[in-house]
């Protein structure tokens, strides 16, 4: 165990093997800057180096090979020199020392490792001592949860830079592989996590990893059955009809569920009765014969059979921070391998950083927290949202909604991947299609990487739950959204 606790993990032969290795490496015949290229690779920067001298050096090094200058021992010393920092950089004599004490380039990975390592010990260190100021200042009315997910993000990010990113090259291989998986999987196969509904995923091509997916509606049109049937669809590796998700076979997706509307037990409850396929309301009425109540129970007991095994997770947390969010996904990723994230819904969450500065601000910064919440669990998110009332003003018969009509925000239309609208024509008396009672419409309106359009779907209101249409219903010589037509 070291004594002095006050000197940060260093290993100063090892800056000055690195320092040293540059310095032969350029001035060496055919340079193609190796050390340098090693040194990008591994991350090492300025602040890598402790001895403030050789990060003096290193940092001049750099800028002069940015700047395609030659770098040896007399043009570092005169760059120095014209800074005026060479007798803080140790002077002529110290930099003559690092090549004359390094025997060779060769070894300048290990060196560089080194530094590495240290460096990142030194960052550790740094963020603990950060953390334990925070735990003992008086913080008022802040939320350890808070502290929490804030110290947890510090810390991933410390490995995430340590790991130094996916490399382009990497990412160009990892593309080509995933091209390849989705040609062998053939026609009709999805690049991302499927949402079991048929047309849904021809249009979208499946819920792509990273990718923030917006559903929004007015109140009560459903918006919250279409998740929960996305989230159920995916916790069970089926589709809507129940069918085993192709290529799957049959899979499990771990699914995290924020409900800071609904408690657990209503969702669960809904849920069980549309997959069962029994009316809660009749239920909760007390409306059914005595044959009607036993087949209801059967059905809800086979129903509970084939959900309660489902790897879904529900959070109910009410007015959750976002912050919060973040923290909690973060650590189910870590212990479930959540591959799904649903967050009912976005006007309900907060960010108390911001909640003093207006809610269009305060949402935005909501907005931008779940996408870059996506991004580091590289999980779809999906995340529901109301809409102002501007459809219902416009004068439109059909009262279709537009992008426009996102409620507190813009930002939610900028940071979402995938927004889908979501109205039903029955609610709507001047509709022409009114009399559909059945159809509800998904209009999908911003997909990064794919098509737009309006997805034609079922919506049963007595169990709250959403099917495939049959396209023979409104048009038997209908394509589906995305479907290539086989010519005669």
């Amino acid at each position: 165990m070291p004594e002095d606790f006050n000197t940060l993990p260093h290993d100063a032969e090892a800056e000055r093997g690195v320092l040293g290795s540059i310095l032969l490496d350029t001035a060496a015949p055919d340079d193609d800057g190796r050390v340098f290229d090693l040194c990008s690779s591994k991350g090492i920067t300025p602040d890598s180096f402790y001895e403030p001298r050789n990060r003096i050096i290193y940092e001049t090094l750099l800028d002069m090979s940015r700047a395609t200058l030659p770098a040896d021992a007399i043009t570092l010393n005169a760059r120095l020199r014209s800074l005026g920092r060479l007798e803080a950089a140790g002077g002529v004599g110290y930099i003559q020392s690092l090549i004359e004490n390094t025997p060779t380039a060769a070894h300048a990975e290990y060196y560089i490792d080194i530094v590495r390592q240290k460096r990142l010990l030194r960052r550790l260190i740094e963020t603990a001592r950060e953390t334990e100021r925070k735990c003992f200042e008086d913080q008022g009315a802040a939320n350890a949860d808070i502290l929490l997910g804030e110290t947890e993000k510090k810390f991933l990010d410390i490995g995430e830079t340590a790991s130094g990113g996916i490399g382009w090259k990497k990412a160009v291989d990892e593309s080509l592989r995933t091209i390849e998986r989705t040609f062998d999987r053939g026609l009709g196969s999805f690049s991302g996590l499927p949402t079991g509904f048929r047309d849904l995923d021809i249009t979208l091509q499946g819920m792509q990893p990273g990718a923030m997916i917006v559903i929004a509606a007015r109140p009560s049109v459903g918006k919250t059955s279409l998740a929960m049937n996305i989230a159920e669809c995916a916790a069970m590796g089926q589709t809507i009809s129940g069918m085993p998700m192709k290529d799957e076979n049959g899979r499990p997706h771990p699914t995290l569920v924020f409900s800071l509307e609904m408690s657990t037990e209503s969702l669960a409850s809904r849920m069980l009765c549309g997959r069962a396929g029994v009316s809660a309301w009749r239920i909760q009425h007390g409306v059914m014969s005595r044959d009607e109540r036993n087949r209801a129970t059967s059905q809800l007991f086979a129903a509970a059979g084939q959900l309660g095994p489902a790897p879904l997770y529900v959070d109910d947390s009410g007015a959750l921070d976002v912050t919060d969010i973040r923290a909690r996904a973060r650590r189910m990723k870590r212990s479930k391998g959540i591959e799904l994230i649903v967050i009912d819904y976005l006007q309900l969450c907060n960010c108390r950083e911001f909640s003093r500065q207006g809610r269009q601000i305060e949402t935005s910064q909501i907005s931008g927290q779940i996408k870059a919440m996506a991004k580091e669990l590289k999980v779809p998110v999906i995340v529901l949202s109301q809409l102002t009332r501007g459809s219902e003003q416009r004068g439109d018969k059909r009262e279709e909604p537009k992008l426009s009509d996102l409620r507190d925000s813009g930002a939610i239309e900028q940071d979402a991947d995938v927004v889908m609208l979501l109205r039903r024509p029955a609610r709507t008396p001047s509709d022409p299609e009114h009399d559909k009672e059945n159809l509800a419409i998904v209009n999908v309106a911003k997909n990064r990487n794919g098509p737009i359009g309006n997805v034609r779907m079922n919506f049963y209101s007595d169990i709250t739950r959403f099917g495939d249409r049959d396209r023979s219903e409104d048009n038997p010589d209908a394509v589906p959204p995305g479907a290539v037509p086989v010519e005669g």
